[in-house]
């Protein structure tokens, strides 16, 4: 079997990903760092970023609530990191990052495939934010953030989104791209401050009574349904 192949199959991460993995020097077979269309054969050892990794991984996707001050690297050099944070048995990576002061909804899975179909913004797949602000949430500021901002640190003009009004200082909003930052810079481009920013749902999973730091595994039917939306 071809390395990136058997690093697909592996859930570590789509083929053309793990082409850019081997040729940064990240992989290595029996101690020795593989080359593009290297071959595996069952009784090679392959590491990835110092790890062994088996062939067959049991495929796992959990749900967690990141609390505010959880970083989403996995670095574990950097304090309050998220594998520190959720402590879990297998190599996972996070799908959809939030900054340090932001909370809510984050999806951890050993899914190399399912991780890419999920990020690549070309899908088209929908998170929802509840957005308090340090101002009156007005219909304008809701036409101007639904038509799409033009963010100039970027030099991007944001899609055209779902924006509703909640309370008086707080929307709720429907992305389906994920710039860097994207909420709290469309809306200093409209001349408001982010108070208070949380995910509440990434496609049909939800935070439900999920409170900070709580970590779980999707449910059959969960898993099923967000696997049938990626693949349309």
């Amino acid at each position: 079997m071809r390395i990136n192949k058997f690093l697909s199959e592996a859930g570590i991460c789509s083929r053309r990903k793990a082409d850019q993995e081997i040729a940064s020097g990240h992989v290595k077979i029996n101690g020795q760092i593989a080359t593009l269309g290297d071959t595996v054969f069952e009784t090679d050892v392959v590491e990835y970023k110092g790890e062994v990794i088996s062939a067959k991984q049991e495929k796992k996707v959990y749900l967690y609530y990141k609390p505010i001050g959880v970083v989403c690297t996995e670095d574990r050099r950097e304090k309050d990191n998220l594998l520190d944070a959720v402590d879990l048995p297998e190599r996972v990576t996070y799908l959809g990052r939030l900054d340090k002061n932001s909370e809510g909804l984050l999806l951890l899975s050993n899914d190399g495939i399912l991780n890419q179909q999920l990020m690549r913004p070309g899908f088209y797949h929908e998170k929802e934010y509840e957005v308090q602000i340090d101002r009156p949430v007005t219909a304008e500021l809701i036409k101007k953030l639904s038509e799409g901002v033009y963010l100039t640190e970027l030099d991007r003009t944001t899609r055209p989104c779902t924006v509703k009004k909640l309370r008086s200082d707080t929307f709720s909003i429907i992305l389906t791209q994920g710039l860097n930052r994207q909420i709290r810079r469309m809306c200093k481009e409209l001349g408001c401050h982010v108070k208070k920013l949380i995910r509440v749902r990434i496609c049909n999973l939800t935070l439900d009574d999920m409170k900070p730091g709580d970590l779980r595994e999707l449910t059959a039917e969960e898993e099923r349904t967000l696997r049938e939306q990626i693949d349309r």
